[in-house]
């Protein structure tokens, strides 16, 4: 499989799955999300139990390609959302275990990464967040249903409409993170729990989180909605501003209409 998103570094029966563009903060764009897609596939043909996602350099994900969607209308906005949350959905999904080695920046679609994975293991260098409302559009990748899932709806609701970032050690308070960890130590320890847990039945693993996941309503049933909702940015006139004035490297002018 030729990859340029991405490296993957099977270890038995878990497998290490780096966001491999650096210089460009590893940014989720179309590219990334289909060799995502079809390493999600090639990782269940293998059976794999265990992966192990972080990113190389100083970012986990700082989002997606903010330069593309720019020049999207509402259709092709809600496109693209239905696509990543597929692919998402997926990782919620799939039979093998997920765990986020948060490394750096972990925004915007970096964050739902990290949010579709099972667990997060945090570097306190890590931070993390939701700034679509300051791009004048809303989280595309789940970020609206899953996050309320896991620190509750109140605090969701503070992270979504601030768009603030916040630390390793306050994404812990909240429940998002797991561990927190010196960045020095952050891949040992993640790589130490799955290979604790590839000592487990791979299929009770796998049906484990799936019983998990029903008990909490993570089937997915609402992501259609964030898909229209996300696309219904682009046929305003603030969501169009809001990326623009982001690639611009200024303040965006809201018209509030």
């Amino acid at each position: 499989m030729d990859l340029t998103r991405f490296e993957l570094t099977p270890n038995g029966k878990w497998a290490l799955l780096e966001l491999a563009r650096p210089a460009e903060l590893n940014v989720l764009d179309e590219t990334a999300l289909a060799e995502l897609d079809l390493i999600l596939d090639k990782l269940e043909a293998e059976r794999i139990k265990v992966v192990v996602i972080t990113g190389q350099g100083r970012a986990f994900a700082a989002g997606a390609d903010v330069s593309t969607m720019a020049q999207y209308d509402a259709k092709t906005a809600e496109e693209f959302s239905r696509f990543g949350n597929g692919v998402f959905q997926k990782i919620e999904d799939h039979p093998a275990i997920f765990i986020a080695a948060v490394n750096g920046f972990t925004l915007g679609g970096g964050c739902e990464l990290a949010l579709a994975c099972d667990f997060r293991f945090a570097s306190t260098k890590a931070s993390f967040g939701q700034p679509e409302i300051n791009l004048g559009i809303i989280p595309g990748f789940g970020g609206t249903q899953r996050l309320p899932r896991i620190i509750g709806p109140a605090k969701a609701k503070e992270w979504i409409l601030t768009g603030r970032r916040y630390s390793a050690e306050e994404a812990h308070e909240v429940g998002l993170v797991s561990r927190v960890v010196e960045p020095d130590h952050l891949l040992a320890e993640t790589k130490a729990f799955a290979e604790e847990l590839v000592t487990k039945s791979g299929p009770i693993l796998a049906l484990a989180k799936r019983a998990i996941n029903s008990s909490v309503g993570m089937g997915g049933e609402d992501i259609p909605l964030e898909a229209n909702l996300f696309g219904q940015c682009f046929a305003t006139r603030d969501g169009p501003e809001g990326l623009k004035a982001f690639l611009e490297k200024r303040s965006p002018n809201f018209e509030d209409r």
